[in-house]
């Protein structure tokens, strides 16, 4: 299995800046279970009218698509953690080759080269 060492002046802040990231997203998510309105106990009991009804599930459905992104960015941010414990990061998933310090600077938590990107 291929290493690469990148000092840690470098990786202990983007860590930090992940970590960071990621609490922040929970928090997030938690603020978006509060926004559903499927969450309401008092939805049960509402006989609510039909346009109510819509706004409810247009509501709901806005939520779901939100925790949808929260999800894949916290899965994202946690496979970004794990390649730089094991020391991975930086490097493609695919391929193995280095990705592109540029691209890493604009997303760390990508995990393929740009030309595996591409074909992908």
């Amino acid at each position: 299995m291929f290493k690469i060492k990148i000092p840690s002046k470098v990786l202990k802040p983007l860590t930090q800046q992940l970590r960071v990231e990621e609490l922040k997203l929970k928090k997030r998510r938690q603020n978006l279970e509060l926004e559903d309105p499927f969450n309401d106990d008092d939805r049960i009991t509402n006989n609510a009218a039909v346009d109510t009804d819509a706004a409810e599930e247009s509501g709901h459905d806005r939520v779901a698509a939100l925790k949808l992104e929260v999800d894949k960015t916290l899965i994202n941010i946690r496979k970004t953690l794990t390649r730089i414990k094991l020391g991975r990061f930086g490097l493609c998933e695919n391929c193995g080759r280095l990705i592109d310090t540029d691209r890493l600077a604009i997303d760390p938590t990508a995990s393929l080269c740009i030309t595996c990107a591409a074909k992908k």
